[in-house]
Formats: C-alpha cells, sequence, structure tokens
C-alpha cells in the first residue's frame, strides 16, 4: 500500500503585474474621507477576538497508504466614508451609500446593540460599540453596506467570499431551489446533492470521489475524525497553530489553550507537533504506529498566514504512508482557489486520503461544506450510510449553491484570476508596509488571495483593524497568531476598488504608527 499519488495537474497562474505603488502615498481623491481622530479602542487590546466571525469522478483510487484495522461497520464600523467606486461586474451594480427604504434607521442601532447584549451575549454586544453600533443589512461582490448606508469594501470575510457577496449565478440557483423544494425528506434520492457531489469531485485530486456533505467546515472535520475511528484509528495529530474548529472533536485538534481549557477534558490521545517540521511529525508517528489520523493544513490560516517549505506536504504523505496513517488535509480556508490554485495540495501533486472542503464552497450565499474521501478511506460510510447522518446535511439548497458555485468558478476561471490578482495584491501590500518594516510591521507574506500582515506587537493589529474599518475597509484578525492581520478578498475585485484598499491602508498604516509612537 505504497503506491505514489498521481500528479494533479498545473498549480495555475502565477504571473501578473504589480499594482500601483499608488496606495503608499496619501488618500487619493476615490479614498473616503477620514475624520480627526481614531476609534476608541482599549490599550493594548488586539481588536475583535474570538468573538469575531467566526476530471471526471468515478476511477479507481490508488491504495492511500495507510493501514485499516478497525471493524467495517463583520460589522460595519464608526465614522466617515464617502461613496466608493462601485464593484466587480460579477456581481449587480451597487447603489449610492444612502439609506434604502426597508433598512434599519442609523437611529435604530442602539435597539441591536441592546437586543445582542440581551440575546446574544455582553462579549459581542461590546464587540459591536467599539466597531461602531453599526449593523450590516446588505450585500454585493466586494461591498458590504451598513444601516447608516455607508459601504464597506470587503477584505475580510474569513476566507468565505472568493466570488464575492451574492454571486448572481449562485442566488438564481439557490432562489430557483428555494422555489422547488428546498429541504429534502431524507427517503428518497436527492439529484441536486448527486450533481453537486460530481460537481465537486471533478476538481479534487485524482481518486478523491466520494462526497460528504455537511454544513461547516468544523462539521466537516468531525466527519473525518469519525472516518478515521470507523477504521480503528483513534490516536490523532496534530500541527501547533492549527484551526479546524470549535465543536468538541474539532477543537480538540484546534491547537490552542485559550479555546480549548474551558472544554476539558477534550478528545484524548491527540499529539501536537510542530507545523513544517517533518521530523517532529515522524517522532509521533513512530509512536503511534497504524493507529494515527494526521490533520494538517496547506497554509495555516487562522495560524497567521504560515507557509511551510515547498516539499513539506510531500514529506507528509510519505510519512504516513510509512506509519500507516490516515492522511486529512484541511482546505477549509486554502481550498476553492483562495490559495490560486484549486487546493492548497496542488502546489504538490499531493493526494491526501481525505479532504475537507466549505467556506468558499458556500458561494458567499448559503453555508454548505464538504468531507472528500478516497474509496478505500471512505468505506466505512459508503457501506453503512446511517453510520454518520445530519438532518440537513446535503440539503438541496445548499447543494444548489455549491454546485452553481463550482460552475461558476468554471466559466469565470475563477482559480486563475485569485493567483493573477493575489500576486498583485501581495507586491503592492509589500510596497504599501515597506517603511514600517523593522519598525510596526514584521514581515507581509501570502500565497493567493490569503495575505498575512505580521506586526511587531499585537496592539498593532487592534488599531489597524479599526483605523481601516473608520476609513470603509473590512479586514480580519488572526484566531491563533494575535499579531497578524489577515486579507482574504474575493476574486472579483476591480481595480478601482484596489486601488481604493491600497490607499487606504497606506493612510491607516500612518494613522496607525502616528498613534503607536506617541
Amino acid at each position: 500500500m505504497t503506491v505514489s499519488p498521481p500528479p494533479t495537474g498545473t498549480t495555475g497562474p502565477s504571473a501578473g503585474s504589480a499594482a500601483s505603488s499608488s496606495g503608499a502615498a496619501g488618500p487619493s481623491s476615490k479614498a473616503p474621507a477620514s475624520t480627526s481622530g481614531s476609534p476608541a479602542s482599549s490599550s493594548g487590546a488586539a481588536g475583535p477576538r474570538s468573538g469575531a466571525a467566526t476530471a471526471s469522478p468515478g476511477t479507481t483510487a490508488p491504495s492511500s497508504g495507510f493501514r485499516a484495522t478497525g471493524s467495517a461497520s463583520g460589522a460595519a464600523g464608526p465614522r466617515s466614508g464617502t461613496a466608493t467606486p462601485s464593484p466587480g461586474t460579477t456581481a449587480p451594480s451597487s447603489e449610492p451609500s444612502t439609506p434604502r427604504a426597508g433598512t434599519a434607521a442609523p437611529t435604530d442601532r442602539p435597539d441591536i446593540v441592546d437586543l445582542y447584549l440581551k440575546h446574544i451575549g455582553s462579549g459581542r454586544a461590546v464587540m459591536g460599540r467599539v466597531m461602531g453600533g453599526m449593523a450590516e443589512v446588505r450585500s454585493e461582490g466586494a461591498w458590504i453596506h451598513a444601516d447608516d448606508g455607508r459601504r464597506f469594501l470587503d477584505f475580510g470575510g474569513y476566507g468565505v467570499f472568493i466570488m464575492g457577496h451574492r454571486h448572481p449565478a449562485v442566488v438564481e440557483a439557490v432562489h430557483r431551489q428555494i422555489d422547488t423544494h428546498p429541504l429534502a425528506s431524507r427517503v428518497f434520492l436527492e439529484p441536486v446533492a448527486a450533481r453537486a457531489a460530481q460537481a465537486l469531485a471533478a476538481h479534487t485530486p485524482p481518486g478523491l470521489d466520494y462526497v460528504h456533505f455537511v454544513n461547516s467546515g468544523a462539521e466537516a472535520t468531525e466527519a473525518a475524525l469519525k472516518l478515521a475511528r470507523a477504521h480503528g484509528l483513534t490516536s490523532v495529530i496534530t500541527t501547533r497553530s492549527g484551526f479546524h474548529g470549535k465543536t468538541l472533536g474539532a477543537l480538540s485538534v484546534t491547537a490552542n489553550a485559550t479555546y480549548q481549557t474551558p472544554f476539558q477534558p477534550l478528545l484524548p490521545d491527540v499529539t501536537q507537533v510542530a507545523y513544517d517540521d517533518p521530523a517532529d511529525l515522524e517522532q509521533a508517528l513512530a509512536a503511534h504506529r497504524d493507529r494515527a489520523c494526521v490533520i494538517v493544513e496547506p497554509v495555516q490560516g487562522e495560524g497567521g498566514v504560515r507557509i511551510p517549505r515547498h516539499g513539506y506536504l510531500s514529506q507528509v504523505r510519505a510519512l504516513c504512508r510509512a506509519y500507516g496513517a490516515l492522511l486529512v488535509v484541511d482546505e477549509v480556508q486554502t481550498g476553492m482557489g483562495r490559495l490560486g490554485t484549486w487546493w492548497g495540495v496542488d502546489a504538490e501533486d499531493v493526494r491526501p486520503d481525505v479532504l475537507l472542503v466549505g467556506k468558499g464552497l458556500s458561494g458567499g450565499v448559503v453555508p454548505v461544506a464538504a468531507m472528500v474521501a478516497t474509496a478505500e478511506a471512505y468505506a466505512p460510510f459508503s457501506r453503512d450510510p446511517y453510520l454518520h447522518t445530519s438532518t440537513f446535511g446535503a440539503s438541496p439548497i445548499a447543494c444548489a449553491a455549491a454546485l452553481a458555485t463550482v460552475r461558476a468558478m468554471e466559466e469565470e476561471d475563477t482559480v486563475a484570476r485569485a493567483a493573477a490578482l493575489g500576486l498583485r495584491i501581495l507586491t503592492a501590500v509589500r510596497e504599501v508596509c515597506a517603511p514600517y518594516e523593522g519598525g510596526l510591521v514584521r514581515e507581509v507574506r501570502g500565497r493567493g488571495l490569503l495575505i498575512g500582515i505580521e506586526f511587531a506587537e499585537e496592539q498593532a493589529v487592534g488599531e489597524l483593524m479599526l483605523e481601516l474599518i473608520s476609513r470603509g475597509v473590512l479586514v480580519n484578525n488572526s484566531l491563533n497568531s494575535t499579531r497578524v492581520l489577515r486579507l482574504t478578498p474575493p476574486a472579483v475585485v476591480e481595480d478601482s476598488a484596489l486601488d481604493l484598499f491600497l490607499t487606504t491602508l497606506g493612510a491607516a498604516l500612518r494613522g496607525t504608527a502616528d498613534r503607536m509612537t506617541s
């Protein structure tokens, strides 16, 4: 059981001209007008943390190498901002930044904060106040609209909006499904799920043909952990700073004591190893020979956009074969074109036993995720359809969104666009940050449309996030790396919006640097 994985093809275009360096200069006429000062924040705070969001198939799969020994059974921000450039052509045209009929008036905002305080949680309510107390009420393309009429360029979204908000083709497919059959009886066969599985499997590494649809990335992780146990593999090896979700099983392999400690004891027999360290992994595998499941990300997103050395994933694949381990690659954030390839593993032609998919699979419209596996790995679930089930898993409405997303990505060449645009943005962001390197900024790194700016001090992340929000731009922090601000822009960003972002980033960095040194 040591057959090498077949190649998966090219990794997509990597070329792309550098964006204009004008972003390093002061605000241009395209940027929202800034206001005096900056949003208040608690000293030393790192900004929003844990309360933030959060070929045709059918070919025979080569042997996976693991030995089966078990039984067969955004809130919008405070202040200012003028109208911004219109969004990309792939989304409906945006409207002027004025309140629309039927949307909440600005005077209603305290009521929303109060409802959060009474019914959702005091921490989230406080965060909402810090961000300006506004509510998001509408979105399209790269833009989110607040209840006071302003709109915000969304370079955040935690990796969900690779296609932008409300992609027209996905919205149309979901509307059509709602009008015909949104949820299934779970008694008969459901054709939309079958077609969505076929479409997704056509783009996964060869041999990963079996698709188990769920509702979230954490659920995909849970399914993979249970699948490993169905094979008798009860030990789990995960990487430090890895993030795989916060449900109990997923949390057990999300290596962050902040989130784990309140819920211990978690799953037993979980070992943490250093990321991008094959020797550390081999030591753990040797101690758990023939009974381990390894879960790893091609790039650690919540870990601060940590990019391993080329060849790391190939070494992980080889080690799992040598020690009889099941390899689960978590592509919930990195997959669906986010890294400029369909999957992060494509860069090394690695074929895991199990692939986790989510976020971008939704098309930015309906939550949906999936666990995709080889025939050998999936065998226990394939034989017994009741072994792991969910009432809403593989619902027609979610699968309609997934199917439309895959088809739209094919038609619009989204993966190649993400590769070219990502290189442009990374190059331009480095230029804008260059004056602050060695001081405020420690490093800018990225791959495709997943980019991280690491700061020397944790406080700078919260300060810069609030600066950007006040100027009309949304970004993300990193849950497992509090010094890294994360950019996950959509592939539909137009040049005018990119220019706006770079100009705004330059102004926000200046404002942050001034406050950090005063």
